[in-house]
């Protein structure tokens, strides 16, 4: 996973503390991250991401190769804002 969005010039950080995924998805919030993505047993298996943006619900789950054209997509629009 990690090295897929890396590969697509997304930073990514891996929360592998021993903690309850809610603390993990509470500290993340607290922390501001634009995006958090959620991998289960269920989302490994499908090659897919749960994703919640900050400040809004859950986006559900969707492909990883998804997720990255979403974000490659709201990162050409933000440059072409400038």
């Amino acid at each position: 996973m990690q090295s897929y969005l890396k590969k697509s010039d997304i930073r990514a950080l891996i929360d592998e503390r021993n903690e309850k995924i809610g603390r993990k998805i509470r500290d993340a919030e607290m922390k501001k991250y634009p995006y958090m993505l959620i991998v289960g047993e269920k989302e490994e298996a499908e090659n897919a991401v749960s994703v919640r943006k900050h400040g809004q619900v859950d986006l559900g789950s969707m492909p990883t190769e998804a997720f990255a054209e979403m974000i490659r997509k709201q990162v050409d629009e933000e440059q072409n804002r400038r």
